[in-house]
């Protein structure tokens, strides 16, 4: 082993040299297009915001003379399928604002008005973004990166999220750290099927945003209409093809908004719960009854910045987990689903660019209140302040968890600081503390971080980071480059990543350490316009990652060609070729090890996705391979219904065979879930998982009726069943728990 001075030099000189060699290729292939068009500064999108004394009645109808003073918006152009062309359908669009609430009221014509595809009326789901809807971003810091995002379709339904970054990270519909689905803002939707098509009234108190301080004031904003069954997409301020609505930097401005009140900017919602559990572990039966109270508190310390506080947090409407099979090495990401954690989530983002195969995140709320098997930990309380001072974001949260068996109790302190400059771009610092409340141990994660833009279509993302434990003291950092280059024909990245041996961010994700990795993905798309083909996206992309001594140990070359269709469907093949290098035995599953060595092994992936817009859809997927020392089938099959307005169903079935040297095994995975909502403000969820590797039947039933805005009742049944003796896993609870939570929001 080398000491400590000599090996330092050596990965930091190495880390240098990587880090260049990474931008230089990025910079070199940068000019394969122009500048996109739309992205020059237009002043052709702006519009004066009305102020009235007061605002419309929400009752699905325009005919509330107060609409006609409203700006009006009726001219929206085509991204898909045609860019630049006008709408193939008409909409009417007025926008006003009392002080206290801004209003859009939507006409949103159609020549075929029975062929609305509007079958979703939960909230969140994301069903509603493939069906008809229609779609208003909001940059109330006039920022170019962030935004409040609602949507809403024929019957009512509503989803909201707040964007960081302008979303960046996701693509054709993957996942991404920087768009917070989850986040639930107080507002209105009432909307009506009409003759000439469809209508909604939309109210957003601006107690629900967050702006600053200034009169009068400019918001970027943008509206989207999707027409279901065309597959079309319109925006008022015009998106080139790459981009989503997210992409706040190109969208339109609201001016001369005046006289904002948000009141007090205090909103208090207390809430019971109530409910009882039996647990059976080892033969032994805990029978209990739970009741409890607690508090969330939201603060407006200034128009700009939020202060939230939680008493006795209680997180029982949080939805389960999906069930996922995990045949590697490494952990599984299972997405943040509780409340507190998800408003301005964003702000406190520092990792890899990508979701997709992600190589960390250095904070991951999943990390405070859950044990390491996703059991909860009780969260006595914390506090979090969130917001912008100026081109500053700032962003600190500290959360106390109480101590379960003999475990001591943990702090948890983040603090996230970032500064804007100039249009797009921005640097920032990160630092965390985890700590016993009674005990010695803690953890430290310092950072620094940026994102530069420096063209319309290439970015640049890193961080440098450091961790800090007791008896750690080498071995301990972490560096991370990504460039993109993205224009309408091309995806272009290359990233570079170095995590020591020792660098433990214990309040974040990582799934490998002690490794060097080098990414590099070229894609283009292609629209060849016939055939019922719109987009093609041919790629190659290969991964190479080395111990810290440069040594081999995971490389993948993956070839893929995506077909998306004029009919919404999607095909996908691919082919991975893989060599992995074991240094320890891999144990897949009990009774069946994998034995140290070089393995090299080839995955072919044909999978086919029908309309998800449409009453009827499916998803296959069929994947051979041969998988270390053996082989290895993968099989997926998706069924869901719309079978009314109200009600769908969706039962999906995986399958992996493996039959390896050390043994031969079967992993099954299935779901059904059922959606049924009497209205949008009353839905009810249900879903049922089995799992062979567990043994180990789960469901949940979740009824959720909001009778206010912002007040909610819901009341929640878990359950899993779970008997090795009995091949169906029926005959036996495990855990049952019918838990009633009800929250009062008070606003002032």
């Amino acid at each position: 082993m080398k000491s400590f001075p000599t090996r330092s030099s050596v990965n930091g000189s190495h880390l240098r040299s990587r880090l260049r060699h990474l931008w230089l290729l990025l910079t070199t292939v940068s000019p394969l297009n122009p500048p996109l068009a739309a992205q020059e500064t237009s002043t052709s999108y702006n519009i004066g915001a009305v102020l009235v004394d007061e605002g419309p009645t929400l009752d699905g109808s325009l005919e509330d003379v107060v609409w006609q003073r409203g700006t009006l918006i009726d001219v929206f152009i085509q991204q898909e399928p045609d860019e630049g062309s006008p709408s193939t359908e008409r909409t009417e669009v007025r926008i006003l604002h009392d002080g206290e609430t801004l209003y859009l009221g939507v006409f949103a014509f159609d020549s075929e008005p029975e062929a609305l595809t509007a079958t979703e009326m939960r909230r969140d789901s994301e069903r509603i973004l493939q069906e008809d809807n229609f779609q208003i971003i909001l940059d109330t810091f006039r920022d170019s990166r962030s935004g409040y995002m609602f949507v809403t379709n024929p019957l009512g339904a509503m989803l909201d999220q707040q964007v960081a970054n302008e979303g960046e990270g996701g693509r054709f519909g993957r996942a991404s750290s920087n768009v917070n689905r989850d986040w639930d803002g107080v507002w209105e939707v009432v909307a009506k099927k009409v003759p000439e098509g469809w209508i909604a009234e939309i109210a957003i108190p601006m107690i629900t945003l967050r702006f600053p301080e200034s009169e009068p004031q400019s918001w970027g904003i943008n509206l989207m209409r999707n027409i279901g069954r065309k597959n079309e997409q319109a925006f008022w301020s015009p998106i080139p093809k790459p981009y989503s609505i997210t992409r706040v930097s190109l969208a339109g401005t609201l001016d001369n908004l005046s006289s904002l009140n948000r009141g007090r900017d205090l909103r208090i919602t207390p809430f019971v719960t109530g409910g009882a559990s039996r647990i059976r572990s080892a033969g032994v039966t805990d029978d209990a009854l739970q009741r409890d109270i607690g508090m969330d508190l939201k603060y407006g310390v200034s128009a700009s910045l939020n202060l939230d506080v939680t008493i006795n947090t209680d997180f029982a409407q949080a939805e389960v987990d999906d069930e996922q099979v995990n045949l590697t090495r490494f952990a599984l990401f299972y997405p943040e689903k509780r409340d507190f954690f998800l408003e301005n989530a964003g702000q406190f983002n520092v990792g890899s660019v990508s979701s997709f195969n992600r190589l960390a995140d250095l904070f991951f709320t999943r990390r405070i209140g859950l044990s390491d098997t996703g059991e909860t930990v009780p969260i006595i309380g914390g506090v979090r302040l969130t917001g912008k001072l100026g081109r500053n974001d700032i962003a600190l949260m500290d959360v106390q968890t109480n101590g379960v068996f003999e475990e001591s109790g943990e702090n948890f302190l983040v603090a996230r600081y970032s500064r804007n400059i100039l249009t797009r771009s921005k640097v920032g610092a990160l630092f965390i503390n985890k700590a016993q409340t009674n005990g010695t141990h803690y953890n430290r994660t310092y950072a620094v971080d940026m994102t530069l833009a420096p063209h319309a279509n290439f970015t640049v993302t890193g961080f440098l980071a450091k961790t800090e434990t007791p008896s750690i003291s080498t071995g301990d950092m972490a560096g991370y480059l990504n460039a993109t280059w993205l224009s309408q024909s091309w995806r272009i990245y290359g990233e570079f990543g170095d995590l020591q041996d020792n660098f433990n961010p214990e309040v974040g994700f990582l799934p490998r350490r002690g490794i060097r990795t080098t990414k590099l993905h070229v894609e283009w798309n292609p629209r060849p316009d016939r055939w019922g083909i719109r987009m093609l996206s041919p790629m190659y992309d290969i991964m190479y990652t080395t111990d810290q001594q440069n040594r081999l140990v995971s490389r993948r070359y993956h070839f893929m060609n995506g077909t998306v269709f004029d009919n919404g469907a999607y095909l996908n093949i691919f082919y991975n070729r893989n060599y992995e290098r074991l240094d320890e035995p891999f144990i897949v599953r009990k009774g069946v090890t994998i034995v140290p060595g070089a393995y090299r092994y080839g995955q072919l992936r044909l999978s086919f996705n029908s309309n998800q817009a449409r009453r009827v859809y499916y998803n296959l997927m069929l994947a051979p391979q041969t998988f270390f020392d053996g082989t290895r089938v993968d099989m997926n099959a998706t069924l869901g219904a719309r079978v009314t307005n109200q009600f769908s169903a969706q039962a999906s079935y995986t399958r992996n065979d493996i039959d390896l040297s050390a043994g031969e095994f079967k992993v099954h995975l299935a779901a059904f879930r059922v959606d049924y909502a009497l209205s949008p403000t009353l839905t009810l969820r249900t879903l049922t998982q089995y799992n062979s590797l567990s043994d180990q039947w789960g469901t949940s039933a979740r009824l959720r009726y909001t009778y206010r805005p912002g007040s909610d009742i819901y009341v929640v049944y878990d359950e899993v069943r779970r008997d090795p003796t009995d091949p169906t896993g029926l005959l036996e609870f495990r855990d049952r728990r019918l838990m009633l939570k009800a929250s009062y929001l008070l606003s002032r």
